[in-house]
């Protein structure tokens, strides 16, 4: 009778989390696709940082290195005389954003302040000047401060660090239970401890969540709205952690079962798969979504998480467990597979990580001169000193001394287990710092090579404007300016590029009309040398000029 009441049991539980994988797959097609690119940085400004042009500029351009998201009201251009310039609301198209702005202000050094969302959900902040005429003291923004509220830095860091901790739990404890546990022992200490486990996961999902709002506007830790959580829940950082949370409750049905001691096999392959699901929610909403190589990112880092979870959540369950309740006997089992499962785990982990810092360290001169690279560095040297514990252990099982005499193997897990929490907390940092291949790459502020200059037809006064004027990848901007000064519309624009003393002909850049007045491109200049850059604008349908201009590469 009760195995007959048991099985519609079971397949109310297995209908219950089939259907919240089948919402998680729906939600994870419906979730807005995330770029592949890096942590956004900005590549080029028109004008350039701290450049000094000859008339004010009708708009604001800022190009960054990957498709960013607007946060309201976060940027701004401060006059010298400290109003704001800014009209209206800018315009993000893929990388670009245009700021409109009121060239009536005069003569000195303007302020332009930003903070954006990249496509790895983290919010980028910074502020450049450049002159009109010739350079003033720089005015200050007297607006909300953009940069990042410090406490709400720390309390994302701590939230990560606890769903970390919650993953280990939950799943060292759901693994030991299905295939190690002892039948002789009961199952309601562990089966607490998985519960814990899993509530610790979904608070950090929930707290994350909501801190990603003051996160990204740059507020306080309170400072969540209705409209910034709405944003957060439409980004594809919102949309992986309500997955979690589908997923989470769904497990949760099932792990009932396992932790009574009647779950069949088909219920462990529907948990794995919701295990699986739900690993893949972290590096969705972080770095590896936004890596030049997303999906082996995204893969190698969720099969990084699972390695860490099975291996230290084993760790906790033998040490607080198994070592102390199991006999001689059982331990005599238990620890040779476990050793196994542990190597395995190491090994994944190990491979998993090399491949992770390839793609997000780039070259080894990042590792020693950036955050990210010094993290690394410190989590690897971490790690060698748990695997050389680990190893301990191992010879501890081979010789066969653990399960006669567990108390060696016991001190040594508790010296693992006591690292690896210093590498949690230092991964936990490392995942909210911005990937070694992008640091130092952010213009703003920065002294930059720039090219400007004015040349005049019989039509129209062009300012061209080129960043960083270097060998490699250039920003090019044209603006149009009748001969007394104001705007002119250009109907089409045209431009080219060559280098006559290499015998390099000419080469069309891709334009791009911003404004009526205002077109951008970007070229590559494989070369040093004096590149002539000639632009033609057509003013009428009949009506057009060309004016050139030489351009010194380095």
């Amino acid at each position: 009778m009760a195995s007959m009441t048991a099985a519609p049991r079971r397949r109310f539980a297995r209908l219950t989390a089939a259907a919240g994988l089948l919402v998680t797959v729906v939600a994870l097609l419906l979730a807005p696709a995330s770029p592949a690119a890096a942590h956004a940085v900005l590549s080029s400004s028109s004008p350039a940082a701290s450049s000094v042009v000859p008339n004010a500029p009708t708009e604001v351009v800022l190009t960054f290195s990957e498709p960013v998201r607007k946060v309201p009201d976060k940027i701004r251009v401060i006059a010298p005389d400290g109003s704001r310039v800014d009209r209206g609301e800018p315009t993000f198209a893929d990388s670009v954003v245009s700021i409109p702005v009121d060239n009536s202000a005069g003569n000195g050094t303007y302020l332009v302040t930003y903070r954006v969302i990249s496509a790895d959900s983290h919010p980028v902040s910074g502020a450049f000047t450049f002159s009109v005429g010739a350079p003033s003291e720089p005015p200050v923004d007297a607006g909300n401060d953009s940069r990042a509220d410090p406490v709400v830095s720390n309390a994302v860091k701590v939230s990560k660090f606890v769903g970390y901790a919650g993953l280990l739990l939950l799943v060292g404890a759901t693994l030991v239970l299905a295939l190690l546990w002892p039948r002789r022992l009961p199952r309601t200490a562990p089966a607490r401890l998985a519960w814990i486990g899993l509530g610790l996961v979904a608070l950090a999902t929930v707290a994350t969540t909501l801190l990603q709002v003051p996160y990204t506007n740059g507020g306080g830790p309170f400072d969540i709205t209705g409209a910034g959580l709405g944003l957060v829940l439409g980004s594809t950082f919102g949309a992986a952690h309500l997955v979690r949370l589908g997923l989470l409750a769904a497990a949760a049905v099932l792990l009932r079962p396992l932790f009574a001691g009647s779950v069949g096999r088909t219920d462990l392959i529907i948990l794995g798969v919701l295990g699986g699901a739900a690993l893949l929610t972290w590096p969705l909403a972080g770095h590896p979504a936004a890596s030049p190589a997303p999906a082996v990112s995204v893969l190698v880092d969720a099969v990084h998480l699972g390695s860490m979870a099975v291996w230290l959540g084993g760790l906790v369950m033998l040490v607080v467990f198994l070592l102390p309740r199991a006999d001689e006997r059982e331990l005599g089992a238990i620890l040779p597979i476990w050793s196994r499962w542990a190597a395995l785990a190491v090994s994944a982990l190990l491979l998993a990580g090399i491949v992770q810092a390839l793609i997000e360290v780039a070259t080894p001169a990042a590792l020693v001169n950036t955050t990210y690279g010094r993290l690394v560095l410190a989590k690897v040297g971490l790690f060698a000193l748990v695997i050389a514990v680990a190893a301990y252990s191992r010879h501890l099982v081979r010789k066969r001394i653990a399960a006669s005499r567990p108390a060696p193997m016991r001190r040594a897990v508790w010296v693992e287990l006591a690292v690896t929490a210093v590498v949690l907390a230092v991964t936990s940092v490392l995942v909210q710092t911005p990937p070694a291949r992008t640091a130092g790459a952010d213009v703003a502020g920065a002294e930059s090579g720039y090219f400007t200059t004015t040349v005049q037809s019989s039509l129209y006064s062009m300012q061209i404007e080129m960043a960083p004027a270097q060998r490699g990848n250039n920003s090019v901007h044209f603006y149009a300016y009748t001969l007394d000064n104001q705007p002119l519309p250009i109907k089409e624009w045209k431009a080219t590029v060559a280098l006559p003393s290499a015998g390099i002909e000419a080469i069309d850049v891709p334009l791009l009309p911003l404004t009526d007045n205002h077109a951008t491109g970007e070229i590559n200049l494989p070369s040093a040398g004096e590149w002539e850059l000639r632009v033609t604008a057509r003013t009428t349908e009949i009506d057009q000029a060309t004016v050139t201009a030489t351009v010194s590469i380095r």
